[in-house]
């Protein structure tokens, strides 16, 4: 296996906070692997070494010589004058600085090393590039290329930044949570593209079915060191507690010994001074691995819903509507108590705003809610996130509570209940503004729980939340007792949490669904599965009564084929002209341009002719 990348001892920190010590591993051809850590551990920094974004203290990083490397950033940025499709030759890669180059040379008198250059442009597919483009972007749903990037939404702008990463195919491509802000049909578009291909995978995502189906491999970063799994996420978690009960054992087995040691140690200097030195040395080893502890924490919600009553609410008649965007038609629904509601369908069906609306946010157009007199509700938003980013941890919750009740008498101070959330006190009393995207994320959580909600309403709440969070998250909402509605992305997360879905089909279309999302896919390509074979029975059909009929060209049909033979040898023609008039070197500046441009139009032509060519001949005549 030819190695693409090789980290030797790479130490990285900020400050007194060390993320990295002394780790090594490497990524060869072909591998596909899944990093795996608790928030604030180094993921997205690990990916922004690698990318060469961002320093480290000491270590080596080896790439294999002329490796093409594609990387989605968590966060991409682009200027904001650049439309959609200039979006996708910004970033600097290999293919794009050779049109560049390409662009240089048409413009330079003489054209110097035109024919190495188009060989070059042939070789690399660059004659298709923007193509390429267009279609990546339009299975990511985004259609309008020419649309300035500063109109584009969080989620669209990550989108374009994905198709950046997947133009040119890079022999590794790094993908820093690549499924957020993707509905499901994209993100299962994405796996079956990432199956397919052939290229090297570094990933960090918390969607663990799009792990298992990706990648065979699992890097885990845990207490400043890297750990491999040569397996899937399921695999890993396996593995990963094998490793974690080993470390308990052998750390018991450390501190039986280095309590007999301790004693030896601390006798008389002079009783000392006998024995060997190399038990001494041996001493302080043995107290290295008795007081380390292994990083087996949890998130831990305790926190109790307070009373529901038996009315919860009921949604009667409601109408929405944004021009011809139909998102509410007739709705009506009454929620029962304790039930526990996930909401699917495709970016722009209305999810969110139908979220709104049951919140108060947004008014229907008629309509009415009828909300319960008991019903608290705790809101966690996509856009919820505004902190002042010069608090500290402690006075964000500090501002909501000083104590949270916990019901059956029980009680937290806030730094408690912070505790509770994996906040160390030092990171307690650390400002907003240092924390990672999943710890604010664990953050605001925190303070939606902490007001003791009875119905959760949870639009994303997996985006940039570490895996190990969202394990702790699903058990609390399987245990919750109070209503839950779940808008969310992440298949694992829906299957493990929801009763039944809403599934929003787009104008104002909602189906109930009984039954979690696994059930609704399973359903949906069973569905697709007997379409297909009515389709298949009824084209067999029609093909039987032809054959009878032996349907024969019409006229028109028999002109349209003699006009088809004549264009295309034409065509041939002339794409034989232009290709010996580019390679003759006698060309100005404007012919080579305009030759250049018209010969992937001539390729177009010819393969769309010979197709309907090809129809016709299968007519008999």
């Amino acid at each position: 296996m030819v190695n693409y990348l090789q980290i030797e001892n790479l130490t990285k920190s900020f400050g007194d906070l060390v993320l990295l010590e002394n780790s090594s591993f490497s990524i060869g051809e072909g591998q596909r692997i899944g990093l795996i850590a608790k928030n604030g551990s180094g993921k997205t920094t690990l990916l922004n070494i690698i990318s060469s974004e961002e320093g480290y203290d000491s270590g080596n990083i080896v790439f294999r010589r002329d490796l093409r490397v594609g990387y989605l950033k968590q966060d991409p940025k682009y200027p904001e004058e650049l439309t959609v499709i200039e979006a996708c030759f910004h970033h600097g890669n290999s293919t794009v600085e050779l049109i560049k180059e390409y662009e240089r040379c048409m413009e330079t008198e003489g054209h110097p090393g035109l024919e190495q250059l188009l060989i070059r442009m042939d070789h690399e597919k660059a004659w298709d590039y923007e193509q390429k483009a267009k279609q990546i972007l339009s299975q990511l749903k985004i259609r309008n290329f020419e649309q300035p990037v500063k109109h584009l939404s969080g989620g669209q702008l990550k989108r374009v930044a994905l198709a950046n990463a997947l133009i040119t195919e890079p022999d590794l491509l790094i993908l820093d949570e690549p499924t957020n802000h993707l509905d499901l049909d994209m993100t299962e578009w994405l796996e079956e593209y990432l199956r397919r291909t052939n290229l090297s995978l570094l990933m960090v995502t918390h969607d663990r079915y799009f792990l298992d189906r990706v990648c065979s491999e699992i890097i885990e970063i845990d207490n400043k060191q890297i750990y491999q799994y040569k397996g899937n996420y399921s695999y890993y978690l396996e593995k990963r507690q094998e490793r974690i009960d080993a470390a308990s054992v052998e750390i018991e087995r450390a501190n039986n010994l280095y309590r007999t040691e301790l004693d030896w140690m601390r006798r008389m200097p002079q009783a000392r001074a006998h024995k060997a030195k190399y038990r001494q040395n041996a001493f302080y080893e043995i107290e290295k691995v008795a007081k380390q502890r292994v990083n087996n924490d949890n998130v831990k919600l305790d926190v109790k819903a307070s009373y529901i009553g038996s009315k919860i609410f009921e949604a009667d008649h409601l109408y929405k509507r944004f021009g011809d965007l139909k998102i509410l038609d007739d709705f009506s629904y009454i929620f029962a108590r304790y039930e526990k509601m996930g909401i699917v369908g495709n970016n722009g069906t209305g999810k969110s705003t139908f979220i709104k609306i049951l919140m108060g946010q947004v008014q229907p157009d008629s309509g009415t809610v009828d909300i319960g007199e008991t019903v608290r509700f705790g809101y966690y938003s996509q856009d919820g996130l505004k902190f002042d980013e010069q608090m500290k941890v402690i006075d964000v919750v500090q501002d909501i509570a000083e104590v949270i009740e916990l019901g059956n008498g029980k009680k937290l101070t806030a730094s408690q209940f912070l505790q509770h959330f994996l906040f160390t006190p030092e990171t307690q009393h650390s400002y907003v503004y240092k924390l990672s995207g999943g710890e604010r994320r664990r953050l605001y959580l925190c303070t939606v729980l902490m007001r003791n909600p009875n119905f959760l309403v949870l639009d994303e709440p997996t985006n940039d939340l570490d895996i190990i969070t969202l394990n702790v998250l699903e058990e609390y909402l399987q245990n919750f007792k109070g209503c839950v509605i779940v808008v969310s992305h992440d298949r694992y997360f829906m299957d493990k949490v929801v009763d039944h879905l809403l599934v929003f089909n787009g104008q104002g279309d909602i189906r109930d669904f009984p039954g979690n999302y696994s059930d609704y896919r399973d359903w949906k390509e069973e569905k697709a599965q007997k379409e297909k074979e009515a389709e298949k029975t009824s084209e067999d059909k029609t093909s039987r009564v032809r054959l009878n009929e032996k349907r024969k060209m019409s006229f028109k049909e028999k002109r349209e084929f003699e006009q088809l033979e004549k264009e295309i040898a034409e065509l041939e023609e002339e794409k034989a002209t232009i290709e010996a008039l580019l390679c003759s070197g006698t060309l100005s500046v404007d012919e080579l341009t305009q030759n250049s441009k018209r010969l992937p139009e001539v390729n177009e032509l010819i393969d769309e002719k010979t197709m309907r060519w090809l129809e016709l001949s299968e007519i008999e005549s």
